[in-house]
Order: C-alpha cells, then structure tokens, then sequence
C-alpha cells in the first residue's frame, strides 16, 4: 500500500535534483556574461523524463546480458544533462550570455523548485499521517 501511495516520490526527487542543477548552469551564465568567448549552457531534463513516464508501460524483459533493451528507459535512468548552446551570438566577442534570458530562467527555476518543495512536502505530511494511522 505505502508503495501505491510514495511510488511518484523518485520523479519529484529526479525533478528536484535537474531543477538545483539547472540553478547552478544560470548563475555559471550569468558569471559569465562578461567573458568573450563564452558559450551559455542549459539543462535538458523535462523532454527525457516525459518519454520515460508515457513509455514507461511497455518495457521488454531482458533474458541475457547481451539482450537490447527494448522500449523507454526506467525513471532510475534519466538524468538531467548539462548542454553548451553554441548557436547564438549576443556580441561581438563571441558571448551568447542573454541576461534577460537568464534572470527569467532563473525566476522560473525558483518557482518550479518551490513547487517541488512542497509536493515533496506534502508528501510526507502523507506519510506522518499514515504512521500516526490518521491522528494529528
């Protein structure tokens, strides 16, 4: 029953851990928006973890170490990946350091870890209320 309840808890952990490493890429960009030749980078997490959530029901079953593996990855194996934006140019120096674009990303970043924070939260106020068997 307890693994009905908390099996959604490794896709919040997964997003809160992409969303502190995507916090950590803007305020490296925004450093360095002042370096010539600086080449801005983002966090890819979302599109990878929406795969691995719609195909998450059909997964083949390997017999063999050798055997491939057929259909999505398990949610255990998408990891948020750091990627270099190489094909913009904000200035003549070669930087493609947007400080509006980031400070917006920034913001959104915060929000959505807020939110993750306290789904995470809410979480285990369920759980307190389980092992207190309803009372307060």
């Amino acid at each position: 029953m307890l693994h009905r309840l908390f099996s959604h808890m490794g896709v919040l952990e997964k997003a809160l851990d992409a969303s502190w490493l995507r916090n950590e890429v803007i305020a490296h960009n925004i450093a360095n928006a002042d370096t010539p030749g600086y080449k801005k980078y983002r966090v890819e997490f979302e599109e990878e973890l929406k795969s691995a959530l719609e195909a998450s029901t059909l997964k083949g079953k390997k017999t063999r170490p050798k055997h491939l593996d057929i259909g999505a990855s398990s949610i255990d194996e998408v990891r948020p990946r750091v990627v270099r934006t190489d094909g913009t140019q904000m200035r003549e120096d070669g930087n493609n350091v947007d400080m509006d674009e980031e400070m917006t990303s920034l913001a959104k970043n915060a929000i959505m870890y807020n939110a993750l924070v306290q789904k995470i939260s809410g979480e285990f106020r369920k759980l307190k209320t389980v092992i207190n068997e309803g009372r307060r």
